[in-house]
């Protein structure tokens, strides 16, 4: 089925713009920002696509750096834990010591290289069939895409999860307002240039009688090491071990 769609997809918006993860055969579209709402309507009512499943804001800032490749281990720890300023890895006031550019990308990513994307995952009952459809928004300082919510009303709430945590503006949504943090919080959390440590801490005050924002202080940054999965020599014996009984089954037959 997902073969079939592609190649519709494909007739419809170009080859380019379709894309097929083997071996799970899930689809994804890709388009541009001036066409993301027409497209959208298109998939709506010449498609199928009549029901909305999720939408979620993406931060592709540093996508196909190279950091753990070439960590090395010293008396202080992981180098990737205590040198640089990689992603959520500085404090207040500070920003990333380097960010990943298209110059930085081996010539085989042939990925837009443009920051924040949104993803959109619908359904069509009818056809049994999901498609993944992705927008990258133009501008890196002020991300701006369509909003879909006339389309599909069950939109508006992801829509406005993706502003609050990426600082993704949906033109055209009814109530785009933060609907995850506090009114007052300072910056959007998920983007990948946001301190893992947070921007400000809340106390109460007691002279003031009230909770106030303060820059952090109190906190240092931090950085885990990522999980390593090493070779498990039992698990290759016990595939061995059911290769070996199929085949023997085979045999019998």
């Amino acid at each position: 089925m997902s073969t079939q769609l592609s190649e519709q997809l494909a007739a419809r918006f170009g080859e380019a713009a379709v894309q097929v993860a083997l071996p799970r055969g899930e689809v994804t579209l890709e388009v541009a920002t001036s066409d993301y709402l027409a497209t959208c309507r298109t998939l709506r009512d010449e498609f199928g696509f009549d029901t909305f499943i999720d939408l979620c804001g993406v931060d592709y800032l540093g996508h196909g750096s190279d950091e753990w490749d070439t960590t090395g281990v010293s008396s202080q720890g992981f180098s990737r834990g205590v040198e640089g300023q990689g992603m959520g890895r500085f404090g207040w006031g500070e920003t990333p010591s380097h960010e990943v550019t298209a110059t930085d990308l081996p010539a085989s990513d042939v990925r837009d290289t443009r920051r924040f994307a949104v993803a959109l995952h619908l359904l069509s009952i009818g056809r049994n069939l999901r498609l993944r459809v992705r927008c990258h928004a133009p501008d890196d300082g002020l991300p701006v895409v369509a909003s879909v919510t006339g389309l599909w009303p069950g939109a508006n709430w992801f829509e406005r999860e993706a502003f609050d945590l990426f600082g993704i503006i949906f033109e055209g949504h009814p109530d785009l307002r933060r609907i995850l943090t506090d009114y007052g919080f300072v910056g959007h959390p998920f983007r990948k240039d946001f301190p893992l440590i947070g921007n400000v801490e809340v106390r109460y005050d007691e002279e003031k009688k009230r909770v106030v924002y303060e820059p952090v202080t109190s906190v240092e940054p931090r950085v885990g090491v990522a999980r390593v999965i090493r070779d498990d020599a039992g698990l290759a014996t016990a595939e061995a071990e059911r290769d070996n009984r199929i085949l023997q089954r085979e045999v019998r037959r």
